[in-house]
């Protein structure tokens, strides 16, 4: 893992007063005033910044990343850096802890990943109904036993490191006469029968988050799930990621919001300058797990918030049950309520998987504008192409049509296009602006563009495209690049932002 960049202002090093972790590459500065822009992942303040240290600092800074001893004296431009920083706080008598402890979960690059549903093995002794539902879920019904025995584990081991620690979330669903255990052994590395660590969680304890942790050294985990009882159980997911402890997922700061079947949506919030607009950013289709655009919406300076989701293979077009699609919305409302912003000072954006959701929570928020590449609208349509335009391209795409549109023929494809442009239809769009580059010959939504000018029929609405040769995944540079431009255009055209990048 690369070392943990940490930076140190004050009138001491602290290598001379505090034990620093191996990790970290620590770099003191008793004067800072010269940055190349790349973000720390830790700043610590040991003194009151001066005057041409400010914007230096908050180039340099992430938010939830700013940590300040209490000796430091508060002006109104350092409570504004804090303000924009999220700072902290930490007594003196309390940073050797932090340092030893805490500083580890700041590393620079977030993992996360689910576990092959096709590695997932059945114990031989089930005597039950099994079936499989797509690459979504495996359904188990029958009698488990009366005491608690493996019924199912995963063939791939994954590696943890000394002193790492793993989350790890089960995505399941049983009947109330079934109980379960999640099982997880660690053997040592080069060993192929070495225990050196071991943890079994009960359904209390799976309700959250698990960690587990590598305290007695390297060696990859061994997952499996143990049953008894009689009645059905539905195996999902298994997802493991590296933990960050309490500071957050996936980054420091990043929020994990659950509904009651296990579905989990992650939110990031960086309050930037707390000035409009508010710029939303919907990770678009990805195996591994976490927050996509970060560098990208950080450059920009404006307040901004990343949305991301973990479900089927990718991602599942950030659709889902009414309780789901209202936890979302409530999401994008939350932040706005925290800055005290208007819809019209909101900008909602995504690419490909991400420009279902940016159009489909717009619906709910109205916002200034909207900004896609390669959107994808006709849910149903892009599954439908699978079978013939796209064979074995994208078949993540049949279990959204399963799971969403009810079914695998004509008609679960018509009610998951409808889903979409009924909603859509019902808007009044007069205040928005929708950008979008698009792909002449896409194989995954033909027709989007034109759908959205045919649908597009608010008075006052404003639509600006731009297409582009290729497939839906050629020429992703072209796209990207048109969709940073534009961005900045709106915010320096609409809210005089020509500070952007």
């Amino acid at each position: 893992m690369d070392k943990i960049r940490v930076l140190q202002l004050g009138t001491e090093d602290w290598n001379n007063r505090y034990v620093i972790p191996k990790e970290a590459e620590w770099i003191y500065a008793r004067h800072f005033k010269e940055t190349d822009g790349n973000p720390y992942d830790a700043v610590f303040i040991g003194r009151q910044p001066m005057e041409d240290e400010y914007e230096p600092l908050r180039q340099v800074t992430k938010a939830y990343t700013l940590f300040l001893t209490e000796n430091v004296e508060f002006t109104d431009r350092l409570r504004e850096l804090c303000g924009c920083c999220y700072g902290k706080i930490i007594p003196e008598e309390q940073m050797q802890k932090f340092l030893s402890q805490e500083l580890r979960f700041y590393f620079p690059a977030s993992y996360g990943e689910k576990y092959n549903l096709k590695n997932l093995e059945l114990a031989q002794s089930f005597r039950g109904t099994v079936w499989w539902d797509g690459n979504y879920a495996v359904n188990l019904e029958g009698d488990f036993g009366s005491e608690m025995k493996q019924i199912a584990f995963w063939r791939n081991n994954i590696p943890v490191r000394k002193n790492q620690m793993i989350d790890l979330w089960l995505e399941y669903q049983k009947d109330a006469n079934v109980e379960i255990e999640l099982e997880i052994t660690q053997l040592q590395s080069g060993s192929l029968s070495k225990v050196i660590n071991h943890w079994r969680f009960d359904e209390t304890q799976l309700e959250q988050v698990v960690h587990i942790e590598g305290n007695h050294g390297d060696g990859p985990i061994f997952a499996s799930i143990s049953a008894k009882g009689e009645g059905k159980l539905r195996i999902i997911a298994l997802h493991d990621r590296y933990s960050r402890g309490s500071h957050g997922h996936f980054l420091p700061g990043g929020v994990r919001y659950v509904t009651s079947k296990r579905e989990e949506i992650f939110a990031y919030f960086d309050p930037g300058d707390r000035k409009p607009p508010l710029n939303v950013y919907f990770s678009g289709y990805k195996t591994m797990e976490g927050f996509e655009g970060y560098n990208m919406m950080r450059k920009m300076g404006c307040p901004f918030l990343l949305i991301s989701e973990a479900r089927l293979e990718g991602g599942s077009f950030y659709l889902g049950s009414a309780e789901y699609e209202k936890l979302l919305a409530d999401i994008l409302k939350k932040y706005m309520k925290k800055l005290n912003f208007s819809s019209e000072q909101v900008i909602l954006s995504g690419l490909s998987m991400g420009s279902t959701a940016a159009v489909y929570y717009g619906c709910d928020i109205r916002p200034h504008a909207i900004i896609l590449g390669k959107p994808l609208a006709s849910i149903g349509n892009v599954s439908a192409n699978e079978q013939y335009l796209r064979p074995g391209g994208f078949p993540t795409s049949l279990d959204v049509l399963q799971r969403e549109g009810g079914g695998m023929d004509d008609d679960a494809v018509r009610r998951l296009n409808e889903r979409f442009w009924d909603k859509f239809d019902s808007c009044d769009w007069g205040r928005t602006k929708f950008i979008i580059a698009y792909m002449l010959e896409d194989d995954y939504d033909t027709d989007a563009y034109d759908m959205f000018l045919t649908h597009l029929q608010s008075d006052g609405a404003q639509i600006y495209g731009k297409g582009i040769h290729g497939r839906h995944n050629d020429n992703t540079q072209e796209i990207v690049r048109w969709f940073v431009n534009q961005y900045h255009m709106v915010l320096e055209n609409d809210y005089n932002r020509k500070d952007t990048e």
